[in-house]
């Protein structure tokens, strides 16, 4: 897995719906054996006022985005960057989801990236911590993000987490994409049982 070239992607939105709710932000890293080969990076505009709480949380303006592109001018050259790489994010669902309904909206075109969301493998490695979210598991593993709530921050964040996932699960004999997208989807009954058992076979 860490030599496939992968996609690390994190968006910013006016709220949680992708059928109610517009992109304000959109980051992307192209990532290959944990360094940084190319990446994506732009403010949207929403074509609707963001809300202030998500101002609040975000830092985002009104202002800020003003003359910021459109989310139909930046969805071509973004589906460009990344090519049929897998795409991982936090709740890599949601971000997934924005992007190809508008995708679709605006291109008629779909978005077929496998993915992996770091969410979920967290919750499949470490199911004893009380939350996944990602600022509480880069607290867990002392992973620096001075712009959390920001596209490229927190993709930056989404990076370091990825690679200390996949490290520990490189000790447990599971490695190939396939592999790693299959411990994913299992009942977190199953990939603990997983975990022990690669853990006792090695010892």
């Amino acid at each position: 897995m860490r030599s496939t070239p992968i996609i690390v992607l994190d968006i910013e939105t006016t709220g949680l719906s992708a059928y109610a709710s517009n992109i304000t932000e959109i980051a992307a890293i192209k990532v290959v054996n944990e360094k940084e080969i190319d990446s994506f990076h732009t403010l949207v505009n929403p074509q609707e006022p963001i809300p202030p709480f998500i101002t609040h949380l975000t830092g985002i303006t009104n202002e800020m985005v003003q003359s910021a592109p459109p989310i139909q001018d930046v969805l071509l050259p973004l589906k460009k960057f990344l090519g049929n790489n897998p795409i991982i994010a936090h709740n890599a669902s949601f971000d997934y989801n924005f992007i190809s309904h508008n995708l679709y909206k605006h291109h008629g075109e779909e978005l077929t990236n496998p993915k992996l969301c770091t969410a979920k493998l967290a919750r499949r490695v470490h199911g004893e911590l009380p939350s996944k979210r990602l600022g509480a598991l880069c607290e867990f593993y002392g992973i620096t993000n001075k712009r959390a709530h920001r596209a490229m921050g927190d993709t930056k964040a989404t990076v370091e987490l990825y690679y200390r996932l996949l490290a520990e699960l490189e000790e447990h004999d599971i490695s190939s994409p396939e592999d790693i997208i299959h411990f994913e989807h299992m009942t977190r009954a199953r990939a603990e049982e997983l975990l022990q058992k690669n853990s006792t076979t090695k010892k």
